[in-house]
């Protein structure tokens, strides 16, 4: 996985060098590069200016009030380092946006707060195997101020284009200004967690099932499913579990940037994340009970194949011991010279040998 993950991060850049940028042109203005997506000018609501650089947009907000909302994606350092200065961002708060990779988190620094947001995204399989990747993992990162909001954004999924559609779509929300976008991001990234904990729900069902099926309880299941499950889930955790602490913050302690009125939504985020939380935590003790069985089970078939073979080397012991006692060379030995005496032995061997498969047979062990 982190291979694959290394291998992004090498090609994504190339590939973002090469893309074209229909709404910005470098050239025009040093702030503006590839690394944005999209950058606008919202007032009432209503999205007022299009096709400019997050230095234009800044002056526009300066002049005629309203806010800016900057996307980026995979930004550099050289690519950041004019928004951050037009924003006044701070240095920390701008090494983490660039390098990525951060904890989930809810920092405040002057007038502006940086937030960070994992993303979680379910990785569609045939079939669950030890190699599977079953999530994968993004971040989204939010510099919120009074008159604007600039997005980073890491990885291939958590993409915002549909959300600030649909935002624009509801101008009486937007009018609320850069926190019922903070809002909505939030809102977007704990949905999706709802919808990766169902679908991780449905594998954990299968290996569950397929643990205690009468199949492979005789093998003892399939260990590698079951921990490639847990590493999953604890990439998941980590996604969830930082982020607790944030939106109770958010949805609970009065913040300059953040409307009263968006305030009483966070609140309905925390909660959905505290149920996340909690199935997050939920499958960990389920797996680490599934993984306990599978292990018990492949005990007891250990068990019952080292007394099957424990009875078989019995059986086959009886004929040995018997033949090896007329092998030796002795003149004088019970019923040597008697013409019944090879298969009255015969009988005697098969007949001490089916008793003592009757007896294991009874008892369990064949």
């Amino acid at each position: 996985m982190s291979m694959i993950r290394d291998l992004r991060a090498a090609v994504r850049p190339a590939l973002r060098r090469t893309r074209a940028t229909s709404n910005y042109d470098a050239t025009r203005d040093p702030s503006v590069s590839s690394a944005v997506i999209d950058c606008a000018v919202y007032r009432d609501g209503r999205r007022v200016s299009d096709h400019c650089s997050p230095t234009e947009a800044m002056k526009q907000v300066r002049a005629e009030g309203g806010f800016a909302w900057i996307g980026l994606h995979e930004p550099t350092e050289r690519e950041f380092a004019g928004i951050a200065q037009e924003f006044g961002l701070h240095p920390l708060a701008v090494e983490d946006a660039v390098q990525a990779h951060q904890r989930p988190k809810l920092e405040r620094y002057d007038d502006s707060l940086f937030t960070v947001f994992k993303t979680i995204h379910y990785v569609e399989h045939a079939e669950l195997t030890a190699t599977s990747e079953v999530v994968e993992t993004g971040e989204v990162m939010c510099f919120t101020g009074r008159n604007f909001i600039v997005t980073v954004r890491h990885g291939g999924q958590g993409s915002l284009r549909a959300l600030r559609h649909r935002l624009q779509e509801d101008p009486e929300l937007l009018a609320k200004g850069p926190s019922a976008v903070l809002h909505a991001i939030a809102d977007q990234v704990v949905d999706g967690y709802l919808a990766v904990a169902d679908a991780v729900q449905d594998d954990i069902d299968e290996v569950e099932i397929d643990v205690f099926s009468a199949a492979t309880s005789r093998r003892g299941g399939d260990a590698g499913r079951i921990y490639q499950l847990k590493r999953e889930v604890l990439e998941f955790k980590r996604a969830v579990s930082p982020l607790l602490r944030p939106m109770q913050l958010l949805s609970e302690r009065p913040m300059r940037v953040v409307d009263p009125d968006i305030q009483k939504y966070f609140r309905d985020v925390a909660d959905h994340l505290a149920r996340v939380n909690e199935q997050v935590l939920a499958f960990d003790d389920l797996l680490n009970s599934i993984l306990q069985a599978n292990l018990a089970q492949a005990t007891v078939a250990q068990n019952e194949d080292m007394r099957k073979i424990t009875s078989w080397a019995a059986i086959f012991a009886v004929p040995t011991m018997i033949a090896g006692i007329y092998g030796m060379n002795f003149d004088y030995m019970p019923e040597l010279r008697w013409k019944f005496g090879y298969p009255a032995m015969l009988v005697v061997t098969v007949s001490i040998c089916f008793v003592i498969h009757r007896g294991f047979k009874r008892n369990g062990w064949l």
